[in-house]
Order: C-alpha cells, then sequence, then structure tokens
C-alpha cells in the first residue's frame, strides 16, 4: 500500500470513527429510566383521582436543559390510560401570571410591594367582564403585587399590566420577544413541536379586549415544553437553555432574558406563592420549591359540565441552587379545576421521588 492509499485509508478510518460517535452521541437519551416509570404512575394515579381527560410531565435539569422525564398519558377507557405523544400539544396556558409580571417588572415602573386594587373581583374592561377566581365570595380587594400573584388573582396581573404597558401594549409584546417567551420553536425528539403564537396588536383580529386575555394566558398557543423553557430559565437566573432528549453540549437560546433583578423580584414571588399563596399544595415537606399554578379555558360548550381546561403547575428546586425544573399540564372535562391542588399535588410527588433517590 503506498503513502497515498495509507493515508486515504487513514482519513476514511477517522471519518467512520467520527461518524460512528457522533451517531453513538445523538442516541444516548438523557431519560432516567426510574424517574420516567415513577413520574408515569404519579401522574397517571393523579388522572384517574380527578377523571382528567390526559396530562403530560416534564422534568428538566435546570443548567444543561436535558429532559431526564418525559411523560404523555391520555385516556384508554373509562378506568385506564395509555402513553401517548402529546407534548405538541398547542393551547392557552393557565401559567402566563408570572411571565406577564417578569415584562412589567422589566419595565421599571412596576414592583411587588405596590399595591393593587382587585375589588369585589369583577373589573370591566371595555365593556367584558375580568373576573378573579373567588369573584362570587366578594374578590380580594386590596393586595400587593406579590399577593395579587399568589392568590392567581387575573385583575391584580392585568392592573400592574396596564400600569406598566398603558395605552402601549405591543411594548408587551416586543418584551417578550426579547425574553425568547415561546421558545424553542424545536426539540429533537419531539414530533410537530411548532413555534408559540400569539395574536398581537400587529393582527387584523386585535381587538381592545385582547391585551386583557393576552396578558392572562389567552389569545396564543404554546406548548407545556415552552412554558417550561421559560421557567427553567427563571430558576437559572435569566439564561434560556435548549431542551435536549439526546445528550449534547449545552445550547443557550437567551443568555439574560431579563435583569437580575428582575429575575430576583420573579424568584422571590414564586416561593412565597408556595409558602403563603394557592401554590401550597405544591410545598414539600423535604426541600424549599418555587412556582406557580394556573387553570386555563380551552373550550366552552353550552353543557358547561363538558367545558375543557388545563390544570398546570411549573416550579424548580431547590430554591437557592436550582437544579430541576418541572412542568405538569392536566386536561380535564368539567369543574372543580385547580392548578395547585391537582397538578399541584403531582409536582410535589415527583420533587419528594427525586430528593428521596438523590439524598
Amino acid at each position: 500500500m503506498n503513502i497515498e492509499s495509507t493515508s486515504l485509508w487513514i482519513g476514511l478510518a477517522l471519518l467512520c470513527s467520527c461518524q460512528s460517535k457522533q451517531q453513538a452521541t445523538e442516541t444516548i437519551s438523557t431519560i432516567d429510566s426510574t424517574l420516567q416509570t415513577n413520574a408515569t404512575a404519579i401522574l397517571g394515579s393523579k388522572l384517574s383521582e380527578i377523571n382528567a381527560q390526559s396530562g403530560q410531565v416534564v422534568v428538566m435539569e435546570v443548567q444543561t436543559g436535558q429532559i431526564k422525564a418525559l411523560v404523555g398519558l391520555t385516556r384508554k377507557d373509562s378506568t385506564n390510560y395509555q402513553s401517548c405523544e402529546n407534548f405538541s400539544v398547542w393551547q392557552s396556558t393557565g401559567l402566563m401570571h408570572p411571565i406577564s409580571l417578569l415584562a412589567a417588572l422589566e419595565t421599571g415602573k412596576v414592583k411587588l410591594s405596590d399595591k393593587v386594587d382587585t375589588g369585589n373581583g369583577i373589573y370591566q374592561v371595555h365593556g367584558r367582564e375580568l373576573k378573579d377566581h373567588n369573584w362570587h365570595r366578594g374578590g380580594y380587594g386590596e393586595l400587593t403585587v406579590q399577593e395579587g400573584l399568589a392568590a392567581s388573582s387575573n385583575i391584580a396581573i392585568y392592573k400592574t399590566m396596564e400600569k406598566a404597558f398603558g395605552n402601549n401594549p405591543q411594548s408587551y409584546f416586543d418584551l417578550l420577544a426579547n425574553m425568547s417567551y415561546g421558545k424553542p420553536d424545536s426539540i429533537t425528539g419531539i414530533a410537530n413541536l411548532k413555534p408559540a403564537h400569539f395574536v398581537t396588536p400587529k393582527d387584523n383580529n386585535w381587538t381592545k379586549t385582547a391585551f386583557v386575555w393576552s396578558s392572562i394566558g389567552y389569545n396564543q398557543h404554546v406548548s407545556p415544553i415552552q412554558i417550561l423553557t421559560f421557567y427553567n430559565a427563571i430558576a437559572n437566573n435569566g439564561e434560556m437553555i435548549q431542551p435536549q432528549l439526546y445528550k449534547d453540549s449545552v445550547v443557550v437560546i437567551n443568555p439574560q432574558i431579563a435583569s437580575r433583578a428582575s429575575i430576583d423580584s420573579l424568584k422571590k414571588a414564586l416561593v412565597f406563592n408556595i409558602t403563603d399563596g394557592l401554590g401550597q399544595p405544591a410545598k414539600s415537606d423535604k426541600v424549599l420549591v418555587a412556582g406557580m399554578q394556573g387553570t386555563s379555558s380551552l373550550s366552552t360548550n353550552e353543557d358547561s359540565t363538558k367545558d375543557m381546561y388545563a390544570v398546570e403547575f411549573c416550579g424548580y428546586f431547590p430554591t437557592d441552587n436550582p437544579k430541576y425544573s418541572i412542568i405538569v399540564s392536566i386536561n380535564k372535562t368539567g369543574l372543580p379545576t385547580s392548578g395547585g391542588l391537582m397538578a399541584g399535588d403531582v409536582f410535589k410527588k415527583i420533587v419528594d421521588y427525586i430528593n428521596n433517590k438523590e439524598v
């Protein structure tokens, strides 16, 4: 074999070896199989208990974006659930309050200690009623912005948005874009994930009341894993990481989604929600957690018992040095609905399982 053919052979061998290494890298899953099994059992038990249609859980490592559990379940028959690939589901979200609040904090016009009057729980906006969930009990009255978030008060959040953005709702959507809200557009291994979509003032179907509903999670289509990616960035002090199902180098989507001061304020509010707010069902006895609950109406029917809702919880732990972020999203028909009591309880059980496993 002459020198030329030898070097060609070596070159081909190296190329093949690099390719095989690359292929091997691409196929090393990030999933923790025992966590996947346990998260599936925990979610399945809750779906059965509340007679839900479907649900999903995603557990992600905060600093790497590695997905450690990816659970999707849907109703098989009256008593059983089966695995499904529902991760690209595109719907409104009940977890928008903290995201809107972060945008408001970024304007410098509001802070957590500001007072906001939610009145009797019904607020008129251009002829439409914005209600808090306790309106029939007379509402919350005056709250701080932090208390409003912890009470899941739509009125507190929207009044804060009015103060921050006034008559320029487009500036809100510009901030969301700067913060990379709705990213990523795709994740290798998750089929049919679509870029998040929002109705903005630039669209023909924008109305005077649209800003109200946008700020609390409507007028948009987004997948739970895209919401998790944003909360994970909050946990990660503002650095947004690309989620990955196959082990690879860390990819940064946005090095700093918001100022450190705004991030720190929001993190404080997400802890307060767990200790003093409607997020208490997600509280663990073993480790400090932070997060937010929410409920979103997905459809309305003449027969209200058939109305479809998303009950959700998203959070991270430990709060002082976050290692994991988790989203729980459950779709169910009819009332009662509670992001805290339903999805928050699943979050708590998964947190406790992970904590026991790692101690």
